[in-house]
Order: structure tokens, then sequence, then C-alpha cells
């Protein structure tokens, strides 16, 4: 078998990229402009939502969802304990307490039980993670959402418009993912979306935040805020400063920093042309990946089925009766080979920073059990069919060798 080198993720750029990049750097305007609100407009119309958000990060979405929300200290936000830290960070960042819940047993999705469990008066919002590009069961959120009503003590306007708990999906992984035939993006309140570099449609870096109207908020009034909150409070951004005699603004509060430039944005819609085709290639792989691994006893998400279509994101596998230890000696091997896998991810009361925050793995012992022996394969775009084939005759030798 000839030697291959098989990064695990790299952008997929076409000629279509480079030349909208050029045509930024060409027309002088390269920070927030023309290019990111046409971006944004798109966003919107593929997911099926009035208006989108572009930022610098999925990270700056969900945390800016969260001051739009008016979510802060003395206020509880829940987050699985299977995921990045970002799903997480963003809560500490606005000041509320982060509870932690388990996944269900052999499964990424949180306990909902668990999570019906954890909400107090205090809870503000639900951040489920579509981990892998693979929707959660929303039903069963809104459910929960539903039945604690009553516990609901509104304090912003938008709060006091839902009247219940906000459910702010981590969508990071699941751009073109839908559920009961719905796109993720205008499932849930809030969703945001990450396009880093390793991301299905990149910007290089970046986000978008999508929601969904709230009765009696107007769609327009969320998308000022959030353009206050993004560019440091000011009441015009740069393109609305160059009309003339323009100049004149206001600073409204001393707020943040995370605008998505015209550059990234131009990526993004070069990448929005082609995505349909790279998503269909990265079903493809998965397809052939479930078949040849499957029949020996390896777990893959289920990516596709009746309810929902995945992003196909990561190809996360589980292999069966393996320990930490020959989980790494697996990676380690195919690494040998020329081929970069992944784990996705160390649960969160693992990390020292969520270790010093009180949390404990010992009390999430469903994430602990999926982390041991779990292994992400690469699944991009970049793939060719024999590179695939390269992939799984490795995996399999190596598997059959333990």
């Amino acid at each position: 078998m000839k030697h291959k080198n098989i990064p695990f993720s790299p952008p997929d750029m076409s000629e279509d990229e480079i030349n909208e990049v050029a045509d930024t750097l060409r027309n002088g305007w390269i920070t927030t402009g023309p290019k990111v609100k046409e971006f944004e407009r798109q966003i919107a119309d593929f997911v099926g939502v009035n208006k989108a958000v572009c930022l610098n990060s999925q990270t700056a979405c969900a945390e800016m969802a969260l001051r739009v929300l008016g979510v802060g200290e003395g206020d509880e936000v829940i987050v699985p304990a299977y995921t990045y830290t970002a799903s997480a960070s963003v809560v500490c960042h606005v000041g509320a307490k982060l509870v932690l819940v388990d996944v269900q047993k052999d499964s990424l999705e949180m306990d909902y039980d668990a999570l019906e469990k954890a909400i107090t008066e205090k809870t503000k919002v639900i951040i489920p993670v579509d981990l892998g590009g693979v929707p959660c069961d929303y039903d069963r959120i809104y459910e929960i959402v539903e039945k604690k009503k009553h516990f609901f003590k509104p304090n912003n306007k938008i709060q006091k418009a839902m009247g219940r708990i906000s459910v702010n999906a981590d969508t990071a992984h699941a751009f073109g993912a839908s559920w009961h035939g719905k796109m993720c993006g205008s499932l849930v309140d809030f969703s945001s979306f990450s396009f880093h570099a390793v991301k299905n449609l990149t910007t290089a870096e970046g986000g978008a935040l999508t929601w969904k109207t709230i009765e009696g908020i107007d769609d327009e009034e969320i998308y000022k805020e959030l353009q206050l909150l993004s560019l440091h409070g000011q009441s015009k951004d740069a393109l609305a400063k160059t009309k003339l005699g323009a100049w004149e603004y206001d600073v409204v509060a001393p707020l943040y920093k995370c605008n998505m430039t015209d550059i990234m944005g131009g990526i993004g819609l070069a990448q929005l042309r082609r995505y349909p085709t790279m998503l269909q290639r990265r079903k493809e792989i998965i397809e052939r990946y479930d078949e040849a691994f499957v029949p020996l006893g390896i777990k893959p998400l289920n990516h596709f089925d009746e309810n929902h279509q995945s992003s196909g994101h990561l190809y996360i596998v589980r292999v069966p009766n393996i320990n930490g230890d020959k989980r790494n000696e697996i990676i380690e091997k195919m690494a040998e080979r020329g081929i970069a896998c992944n784990v996705h991810y160390k649960p969160l009361p693992m990390l020292s920073a969520y270790k010093n925050l009180g949390f404990d793995i010992k009390d999430y012992p469903n994430a602990y059990d999926y982390f041991i022996n779990e292994i992400t394969l690469p699944l991009h775009t970049k793939l060719s069919d024999e590179d695939v084939d390269y992939i799984i005759d490795n995996f399999k030798e190596i598997i059959s060798c333990l």
C-alpha cells in the first residue's frame, strides 16, 4: 500500500474564493461592508430566517446572543458536559453561573431528564450542542422548556416577550443540517454557526448568528442591537459613515468589537455557492465509511435518517472494548501511516478551567465513557476516493491487530 499524507481537516479553497478576496482587496473596502451584508442576507435565506448577523467567531455570536437576552450575574445557563469549551466559556464571559449536565448513555446528546432536573427559577438559557453536525432532539427540549415555564422570571424586554427559557443552540458544526425538514438555524431561538478554518464552510475565522422571530419584537431591533454590541456601541458602522457628510456618530454604550471583515465575507460568499456540492461529497464519504466500519462493530454517529440530515462535519466513531491508552495507540499508528486523526472532545470537567470552577468528571460518567474510546477520522472535501480507501484499509487493519 503506497504511503499517503492525509491531513485531518484542510480548508477547501478554489479559484472562486481567491477571486472574491482579490476583488475585495482591489475595491478598497476590506472591513465590514457590502460583502458581509450580502453574506448575511444569503445565510438568512439559506437557513430560512429573516435576519442573520456575521461576526468574527461562533463564540462571539453565542456571547452576543446571551447579551441581547440580558443574561448575566445571578442567572444560570445549562450546557452539556461533552462539548468544546466555547459552548461554556461564553456563559462565564457574561457573568452567569454555568450548569453542566451529562450526556445520555452511548450518545452525544445531553441527558434530557438531567436537563429537566437542572432547571431552576434562575435558568435563563439552555445551550444544546449539535455535535458533529447532528441536530439534537428539539421537540424534547421545547417540551421541557414549556413544562418549566412557571419557573421563569424574565429580566429584560426580550425575555418578557418570550416568557420562557431561551434555547440558544451551539450549531458550530451544523451549518447545512436539517431536522424534520427544517434547516438548523431556524429551529431554535438563537443559533450560532462557526466558519472557522476546519469547518465545512469556512471564512478562515468567523461565525453567524441567526434567530427565530420573537412575537412582539422586531427582527430589525435585534439586528441593530447586535450591530451595536459587535462594534463598540457605535451608532453607525464604517459603511454608513462613508456616505457624503455622514461622519457624525454616537457611542451608546462601551461595548465590544467582534465584527466580520469583507475579506472573510467574500470567502464565505464563494463557499456558499459551492456548499451544496460540498455537503453531498461529505455524505458520500460518510456512507462509504459506515459501510466499511459498522459490520466490524465500530459505532459511528448517526448522520442520516428519516428525522434528520447531518451537515457531516465530523466522522466520530467509538471502538468497542478499548481504553484511553489503546485509543491513543490507534491514533499514533494511523499517524505513522500518514493519517491525521483527532478526538472530539475531552469533556469539560476534565479540563483545568472547569475543574477550577468545581466540576468533577466523576459526576458525568456517560461523557467520560463516550470520550475514552472515541476517535475522529478525517472527513473533508479534499479527500479523493483513493484517500478514503486508504483510510478505511489502514483503520481496519490497525483495529484487527488490537
